[in-house]
């Protein structure tokens, strides 16, 4: 590295570490963290990351006060090189790092994925892939459910890891000491986890298992921020034109004042002040100030009156504002008891095949298949199908049914 990256040497004289506990420091995780605030040595520490046939990332963001996540730190990782960025350095330019993460034939891995995706496809402008999600995978190897990475290390890597740094202001210089040591644990480790789970799931032929989360991640759309998209992330309680026009008009709306204002969401207007406004549907400033969920003086701030403005264009000509939206075709309620029951074999079925619930099915998907004769669910395709929606299809059409027995539920046929 150049003489400009800061090295810090892993054991700190407080005696503060990342981690504790059985997880066994390599050489290199033992080393001296190395702070990149400079593009010359970013470049050469990308060289070193290319070496790999993979990437650990982890980003550390501030947001709390603006719509646009502020990316404070980036940590990355192949299998025996491991570095901090930092974005805020003066003139850092990270277009090495972002190449090599454009790279589509190198392994981008995350824990939680969706909000580091979120912040590198703002700043490159495309979304990174292939993405290996460490808390998808252990869904397929039975860890659990959404399984935190404070429990995931601790499931697989036997340690422990001090989290009192997470909730910190990454924004601030300079970095403490302890702040770096937790920010590389969420790499070194990560290089780890995903090297196990990999081979575990290799092993046990369920890479395919894991195909459609992985995918849907790397789609565009969930990270597209179209104003005029905005209404799709409220809930419809109605479906009259005038109501769906309103509430697309001013969720379109709030997501433009957000996005140039670079406010949150709710700091502009709430959900339930837009479910208010849609349902009341106010003419007019005192009108608005009328209601419950707005805040008292909103209709006199410098946004009140292009509120107003987006309501009335939207009741003038709700067919150009409305959106079209399906109305799910309703086969009266789901028999509760059968719902019940294939609850129950999904638990058996993952427990037998020691994988997640929910990677097999959700709720809507058990519903639909209590309620509908040939519902279109993903638990009905593929592997789902084979280790689940068979069995499911038999105990509804009664071939099968659930026995209890000293070593839990049993599948008879009947």
């Amino acid at each position: 590295m150049s003489p400009s990256s800061l090295s810090i040497s892993a054991t700190a004289a407080s005696g503060e570490t990342a981690a504790s506990g059985d997880l066994g420091l390599t050489e290199d995780e033992a080393g001296p963290i190395r702070l990149i605030t400079d593009t010359a040595s970013l470049k050469e520490a990308c060289d070193r990351l290319a070496a790999g046939d993979f990437l650990a990332l982890d980003t550390e963001f501030h947001r709390e006060t603006t719509y646009w996540p502020q990316l404070c730190l980036v940590q990355a990782a192949n299998d025996d090189f491991d570095v901090l960025v930092d974005p805020l350095a003066k003139d850092m330019d990270l277009s090495p790092l972002l190449k090599l993460i454009a790279d589509k034939s190198r392994m981008k891995v995350f824990h939680a994925a969706r909000q580091d995706l979120e912040i590198l496809v703002r700043i490159m402008g495309e979304v990174p892939s292939p993405v290996f999600d460490t808390q998808v995978a252990a869904m397929a190897c039975g860890l659990g459910d959404s399984i935190s990475y404070e429990n995931l290390v601790s499931r697989v890597l036997k340690g422990t890891i001090d989290k009192s740094s997470q909730f910190t202001d990454w924004a601030r210089r300079p970095l403490s000491e302890k702040q770096l040591k937790y920010a590389r644990g969420d790499v070194t480790y990560l290089r780890r986890i995903y090297i196990i789970l990999r081979d575990k799931l290799t092993k046990l032929d369920r890479l395919d298992w894991i195909e459609d989360e992985m995918a849907a991640l790397v789609d565009p759309q969930i990270y597209a921020f179209d104003p005029k998209q905005a209404w799709k992330r409220l809930k419809l309680r109605k479906y009259k034109n005038d109501y769906l026009a309103v509430l697309a008009s001013v969720a379109e709306w709030r997501e433009t004042v957000a996005q140039e204002s670079d406010k949150p969401r709710g700091r502009i207007l709430k959900d339930d002040a837009i479910q208010e406004i849609a349902q009341q549907r106010p003419r007019s400033g005192e009108a608005v100030e009328r209601l419950r969920a707005v805040p008292s003086g909103f209709s006199r701030s410098r946004h009140g009156q292009s509120l107003v403005a987006a309501i009335n264009a939207a009741l003038a000509d709700p067919e150009k504002y409305a959106p079209v939206v399906e109305r799910q075709e309703s086969h009266g309620p789901p028999p509760g008891a059968l719902t019940e029951l294939l609850k129950v074999l999904l638990k058996q079925v993952a427990d037998e095949n020691d994988v997640a619930t929910r990677l097999i099915a959700n709720a809507s998907d058990i519903e639909r298949i209590a309620r509908e004769p040939n519902p279109d669910v993903a638990a009905l395709r593929g592997w789902r199908r084979q280790v689940f929606g068979e069995k499911a299809l038999a105990l509804k059409t009664g071939k099968v049914a659930l026995a209890a027995s000293p070593n839990g539920v049993r599948v008879i046929e009947v």
